[in-house]
Formats: structure tokens, sequence, C-alpha cells
């Protein structure tokens, strides 16, 4: 009992020293990444780092003072193609599927160093979502902006 009550404490504090979120990259203006690839984001004070999935290869470093803005949104539908596939083995559990929804929580960050701008946008787990716009936004100072409620003027 006292070896699995440790081996338990040993797993989760061995994936409590692993700070850094994973997210999947929507698109933006780093070079050699597609839409769709994960990433870990580390935040910290002294930079916002992009690595591969493992979190062995640095992809990008942001210094927090050049970022210029941290926005938020959501991309809500419904599951239709879910309930299709349920539908067709039982009628009741296609019927409620098909009344859910499912979120997708999205992240951006522009920056500016001088002349060269950049952004992207990244798509966080919905249980990291609040945690990584608290720690944007406490490193770079920004409030995040909820890209919902902003209005296009042309």
């Amino acid at each position: 009992m006292i070896l699995c009550l440790a081996l338990f404490h040993f797993a989760f504090t061995t994936a409590a020293k692993d700070a850094g979120y994973t997210v999947i990259y929507d698109g933006g203006s780093i070079p050699g990444l597609k839409a769709g690839e994960k990433l870990k984001m580390y935040v910290e004070s002294g930079g916002i780092r992009l690595t591969d999935e493992k979190g062995k290869t640095q992809v990008m470093s942001i210094v927090p003072s050049t970022v210029t803005e941290v926005s938020y949104g959501q991309d809500v539908h419904r599951r239709v193609g879910t309930a299709i596939a349920f539908g067709v083995f039982t009628l009741g559990l296609g019927a409620l599927t098909a009344l859910s929804k499912s979120k997708k929580h999205f992240v951006g960050l522009t920056w500016a160093t001088g002349d060269v701008k950049g952004g992207f946008a990244m798509q966080c787990d919905k249980n990291d979502y609040r945690g990584v716009l608290a720690g944007l936004e406490g490193v770079t100072g920004k409030k995040a902006v909820d890209s919902e409620a902003m209005t296009v003027r042309s």
C-alpha cells in the first residue's frame, strides 16, 4: 500500500514539473509550422517559448515586452457528424448528441520588434485555456481582448 502511494505521488510530482501547455498551432507568421501542429508553450517571466510537442526543439521565443495584443475566442459548433454516426446504431443517443455543442478555445498573440511584426493563433485545451490566458496576461501586462466582442468597421 505504501509503495503504491509512493509511486502515485511520484507520478504526479513528475508531471507537475512540466509547466508547459500543449497547444495546437492554428496559423500565423511562424515560419516552418503548419496549421494543426501540436506545440508546447512555456510562459515564463523571461519569455514565451514555443517548442515541439515533446519540448525538446525550440520553435520560437517571444520577449513579453514586445507583445502588442493577447486575444481569445471560442468556436462553437454542433456535433452533427457524430450524431449521424451514433444515430445509425441508436436513434436516442444520436438525437442527444445532435443537441450537444463542442467548444474550441483559441488564443491569439501579436508582437512587434521594431519594424518586424508577427502573430499567431493557437487552440488550447478546455482545461488549460484560462491558465494560458492568465499566464500571458501576467508576463505581458496586456489584458486579453475577446475577439468575438470586437467590431470591425470599414
